[in-house]
């Protein structure tokens, strides 16, 4: 047992390349509450991050039951893109409950998140009966989202 407690989930956290984009889905597509947006001192950010020369923007969203962090780096010069699969060691992606997944796919389509693979029926599991989809922003930000079994009527 750890000589500590986890007391609860404070947020997850994406880097992104356009801030303003990726809120607009949150925001807009998803109905997501933007509670902040600010830089950080860079100082500050650099001794968290040990990235050097890190200057960056964050932003928070609230969606049901949690928030996600949104950070938009400005520098270092020399910063790269993550482009991982499903199947890569380290891949992540953020799973929403929606009642209508077509509806869900639809409206994220008009904000350049699109599916990964196919509406798909889970067989077997928690979410069995479920109607589920991957989808993917221009970051590489995967979404998921379940209907689940009853909710579509």
């Amino acid at each position: 047992m750890p000589s500590f407690n986890i007391l609860a989930t404070n947020h997850t956290s994406f880097t992104v390349s356009d801030l303003d984009r990726t809120l607009a889905f949150f925001r807009d597509g998803l109905g997501f509450e933007v509670t902040s947006r600010a830089p950080r001192d860079p100082v500050l950010i650099q001794a968290i991050t040990g990235v050097a020369d890190a200057t960056l923007d964050i932003a928070y969203v609230r969606g049901p039951g949690h928030s996600l962090e949104l950070i938009q780096y400005n520098s270092p010069a020399d910063r790269g893109k993550v482009e991982s699969r499903p199947c890569d060691t380290g891949f992540a992606h953020v799973a929403y409950d929606v009642d209508d997944i077509d509806a869900a796919i639809a409206t994220s389509a008009s904000f350049e998140v699109k599916p990964i693979g196919e509406v798909t029926t889970i067989d077997k599991g928690p979410n069995k009966g479920s109607r589920v989809c991957y989808l993917r922003d221009p970051d590489g930000i995967t979404i998921e989202f379940i209907e689940k079994a009853n909710a579509a009527s």
